[in-house]
């Protein structure tokens, strides 16, 4: 979305978001307390932000290591010539890579991929061998997460 097309946000979006981004669970009724709206008007401010695409869904944030996964690896990935299909496949399929981006620059592909032990690592790239060149880094920590990029102050 280029400068001009972004979307304004007044006051009461900002709050709305705020609140939402810290607790996707809370009641509408819960947000129109909080910002002193009516649970009507606030519904309706939120299907609006739904329409205006500023709202794409809500979903669960699910803790990795309370499901038993030690450790998380970001995996740059480089397919060989003739290869960036099936490589791309073959990523949809293994259900231990969480995130992927088809990137530009030297790598093609930058994946996020849930381990239990260091040990599965070999296990799980190896097929890639063939083709790709992959390149792994283990993540010690996350200082930011999935932030708006904007001032919802």
């Amino acid at each position: 979305m280029s400068l001009d097309n972004k979307v304004k946000l007044d006051g009461v979006d900002r709050q709305l978001l705020r609140r939402l981004i810290t607790d996707g669970r809370v009641s509408v009724a819960e947000l129109a307390q909080q910002i002193g709206m009516s649970a009507p008007g606030v519904n309706e401010r939120l299907k609006r932000l739904e329409r205006r695409g500023v709202i794409r869904g809500f979903s669960v944030e699910v803790d990795l290591a309370a499901l038993g996964f030690a450790f998380e690896a970001i995996v740059r990935i480089k397919p060989r010539p003739g290869a960036l299909k099936q490589v791309e496949a073959m990523l949809a399929k293994q259900i231990r890579f969480t995130m992927c981006d088809k990137v530009t620059g030297d790598d093609c592909f930058i994946a996020r991929l849930a381990l239990y032990s260091i040990t599965e690592l070999d296990d799980i790239l190896d097929p890639f061998h063939d083709l790709a060149e992959t390149n792994t880094a283990i993540v010690k920590s996350s200082p930011v997460r999935h932030r708006v990029p904007i001032d919802l102050s």
